[in-house]
Parts: C-alpha cells; sequence; structure tokens
C-alpha cells in the first residue's frame, strides 16, 4: 500500500466518528449585478434559507468577484467580525478610521489599506464602523472571500489587523490565519489593545474560531488539526471546508469519508474534537487552494 493510501487509511479510522455533508456550489445562494458576481454559503442579502444561518460562529461565506473600476461603496457593519481572503486581483479598502495613510505621497483620497493575493484584512465592526471596498485596477477583477464571525460580545471597539502569506507556505501545509483573542471574552481594555492570538503570528478574533489555509498539489495532500491544540471548546466542533474557484473548475479534493468536492463546493464536518485530524487529498487535475474554518 503506498504512503498516501496508508494516510487516507488511518486518517478516516480516526475520523469515523465524523459527519460530513457536502454544500454543492450549484445549491449556493447567487446574484449576479454585472460589477459583482457573488455566491453565497449561507443566508445574506437576497439570498435566505434557514437551513443556512449559520455553523458555529461562522456567519457568512462570500465568494466574490468584482469587475475593475468598480466596488462596495461606504457601508456600515456593526458587532461582526470581518476578513477578506484574496484570491487573485486587489481589493482597496477604506474607512471611516483613516488608520492606514495615503497610497503614495500625492494621493490626496482618504486613508487606505490595498490588499493582493497572499492577504488578508480583518475588521472588528464592533460599536460600529464605515468603509468601503473597491477594486481600484484598471483592467483585472479581483477575486476572494468575504467572511464573517459572530463575535462573542456586541460593542467592541473597531480594530483592524492583517496578515500576509505565501503560495509557498501555504504548498508546505496548512497555515493557521486566525485564532480567537487569547484573552478570551474576559479580556481587559489593555489585553484588548496588546490583541495577542492564542496562536502566534495571527489575526485575533473575538470568537472561538480558527482559519485555515492550503495549496495541495494533484495527488498530494495536507492535514488539518481540529480546534489546534488552542481553543476552549474543543469537543463538537462544526469545521468548514471550503475550495474556491480558483482553477477553472481543475482542482478537486477528496475528504476522510470519500466525499469529493469540487471548485466551489464545501463540506461540513461535525461531530470531531479537538486534536483529530483532518486529512484532505487533492484529487483533481490542478492544485487545489483549500480553506478551512473552525470554530464552536
Amino acid at each position: 500500500m503506498s504512503a498516501l493510501k496508508t494516510a487516507k487509511s488511518v486518517m478516516s479510522q480516526r475520523l469515523q466518528h465524523a459527519k460530513i455533508v457536502a454544500r454543492r456550489s450549484n445549491e449556493r445562494g447567487h446574484a449576479d449585478h454585472g460589477w459583482l458576481n457573488t455566491y453565497h454559503t449561507f443566508s445574506f442579502a437576497n439570498y435566505y434559507d434557514p437551513k443556512f444561518e449559520n455553523f458555529g460562529a461562522l456567519r457568512v461565506l462570500n465568494e466574490d468577484r468584482v469587475a475593475p473600476k468598480t466596488g462596495f461603496p461606504s457601508h456600515t457593519h456593526r458587532n461582526a467580525e470581518i476578513f477578506s481572503y484574496i484570491i487573485r486581483g486587489e481589493l482597496t479598502h477604506r474607512d471611516s478610521m483613516m488608520a492606514r495613510g495615503s497610497s503614495d505621497v500625492n494621493q490626496s483620497k482618504d486613508s487606505f489599506y490595498r490588499i493582493k493575493r497572499g492577504d488578508v484584512q480583518f475588521t472588528t465592526g464592533g460599536s460600529g464602523i464605515a468603509h468601503s471596498e473597491q477594486n481600484e485596477h484598471d483592467s483585472q477583477p479581483v477575486h476572494f472571500l468575504q467572511i464573517w464571525a459572530l463575535p462573542w460580545k456586541n460593542g467592541l471597539t473597531p480594530r483592524y489587523h492583517d496578515f500576509s502569506v505565501s503560495d509557498a507556505e501555504k504548498r508546505a501545509g496548512f497555515v493557521r490565519i486566525i485564532s480567537p483573542l487569547q484573552a478570551g471574552k474576559a479580556a481587559t481594555v489593555d489585553q484588548e489593545k496588546a490583541a495577542i492570538p492564542a496562536i502566534a503570528g495571527t489575526i485575533p478574533v473575538h470568537a472561538d474560531l480558527l482559519m485555515g489555509a492550503s495549496l495541495i498539489a494533484s495527488g498530494k495532500s495536507a492535514a488539518w488539526e481540529v480546534g489546534a491544540g488552542v481553543v476552549t471548546g474543543k469537543m463538537d466542533r462544526n469545521v468548514y471546508v471550503h475550495l474556491p474557484m480558483a482553477n477553472a473548475g481543475k482542482a478537486k479534493v477528496r475528504l476522510p469519508d470519500g466525499t469529493v468536492l469540487g471548485e466551489g463546493d464545501g463540506a461540513f464536518i461535525t461531530k470531531v474534537n479537538g486534536g483529530d485530524m483532518l486529512q484532505i487529498v487533492s484529487v483533481g487535475i490542478a492544485e487545489a487552494e483549500v480553506v478551512i474554518l473552525d470554530s464552536a
């Protein structure tokens, strides 16, 4: 038996208690506004399905493509943890906090932050913030995931964080991008300002939520440790696996129970506990970009 088949067999045995339910791409909510082509895993905007309101702390997972020289005008957010994961192109974020500085010395617009492939930009909406997200590129669309989590309490002070990861790092295995604020729900003002995450080097969020991403070559596999060894809610975790539409439909992955996901598909994984290893095998003809969202 090959090493890959042996590993798959071991991991499948270890996760026999898991329940895995696919969420197919064509079952998601979808809207094409011309400037925005968007798919909704959960109820959002004009798409509503009572079966898909949230999954643990995960509330929104939108896969968006925004045309050049267009975008989301200024709008408000409150009491949500919001992050953008760039797949291709670039996205410019401008906000009411004016916290990021000018793009160059001649820039007269509001303060901004421009993100590109490999970047993740995070916002605590908290007590309220207004921002815009624009594709200011002259010709290239931007393709990204917009993800929201439910915070463990309302009225938090708005805050920004960012994270960058190379494709090479993702090819080495799952990179941990987001983890809970180490101080937890009872964090003091000073601990909020210090913003120390449970996993060093990640973005700290106000939720029992972990995010990881990997690029898996065809025929190879990568393993995600449920709970990453740091969360307080260790039992019965909710793990969502998403395969973005990044390679013209050529990427596929196989989960431990044999479920195969194509691009745009996802899977709800329940009845798993902290420390379980989730092995994902790339079975398409192209490299698979896999995003994992792991919450209580």
